[in-house]
């Protein structure tokens, strides 16, 4: 019974928080794409008022800014867990062995890189999308300027 809840669990480790992480990386290239694109298409004559403008703009970028401050902690959250089953691994044999405590312990590590990686994307990303929506705030207030002129 034992073995098959660590069976269990150390499934559940891998395809639950290695599944998160994926998504979390799915989602935030999506929303990427789908702002870029938008930016792309956008036509600043059409806006009549700002705050609309800047509305649009920032549309789904806050959903890349959580997904690149909370992958980490995802990772972290696999990491724990891993070392978690590791040592009660050891606990249940009664005997400590280097070597299925090192591989227990590099597995476990694997959720943290993995969650790094997630997330540096996600920031990077984060910080072009937000870029590109102050050039083309810059750009529709020049706009309006030489409109008033």
């Amino acid at each position: 019974m034992q073995d098959n809840f660590l069976a269990y669990a150390e499934d559940a480790l891998d395809y639950g928080v290695m599944g998160v992480l994926i998504l979390m990386s799915i989602v935030t290239l999506w929303l990427f794409i789908e702002r870029m694109m938008f930016y792309n298409g956008i036509r600043l004559n059409d806006y009549k008022n700002r705050d609309h403008l800047e509305i649009d703009l920032t549309n789904n970028i806050s959903v890349i800014s959580a997904i690149g401050s909370n992958a980490p902690y995802v990772g972290l959250l696999g990491t724990v867990l891993g070392i978690m089953i590791t040592f009660y691994t050891m606990g249940d044999a009664g005997a400590v062995d280097a070597k299925k405590i090192m591989i227990g312990l590099a597995l476990a590590l694997k959720a943290t890189a993995m969650g790094l990686i997630v997330a540096m994307p996600a920031i990077v990303a984060y910080t072009m999308v937000l870029r590109k929506v102050e050039k083309i705030l810059a750009a529709y207030d020049i706009l309006n300027e030489d409109k008033d002129s």
